[in-house]
């Protein structure tokens, strides 16, 4: 299976000004963890996620006041559509991230997420088995 059959094309896109909490905010709503940021002035391309705005907030940084570009990721690693789940895995467990960017011509497609590539490789849902008492 590729990239293209599991990532998700509708991306929440962000500019370097928004605010933490408004990028929380938005994110949330989305039910999403990650963001892409576009910002000329740091080259282009970058990402924000649920873990950057952890790492702020643990630091005691108001997220009123911390601003998207100092937390974006712009050192990203791209895939594209044509990548396989396995090479995009590989990608991800080398790096450390859990989500990637997919880059079509130059231009960003969508992002895929490890809960994409898991959604796609594993049945369909089933009911997790009720623990014991005293198990």
């Amino acid at each position: 299976m590729l990239i293209r059959d599991a990532m998700s094309t509708v991306i929440l896109t962000l500019g370097p000004a928004h605010t933490l909490r408004e990028a929380a905010t938005l994110m949330s709503a989305r039910h999403i963890g990650a963001a892409v940021v576009f910002d000329p002035d740091a080259g282009g391309i970058g990402i924000l996620t649920e873990r950057d705005i952890l790492n702020s907030v643990g630091l005691g940084q108001n997220p009123d006041t911390e601003r998207a570009h100092a937390h974006t990721t712009t050192d990203v690693v791209f895939a594209a559509p044509t990548w396989t789940l396995e090479e995009a895995a590989r990608a991800m467990a080398h790096g450390g991230f859990r989500h990637l960017i997919v880059l079509d011509r130059g231009e960003v497609a969508g992002i895929v997420s490890v809960r994409d590539i898991i959604r796609c490789w594993s049945p369909a849902r089933e009911p997790a088995p009720l623990a014991r008492a005293g198990s």
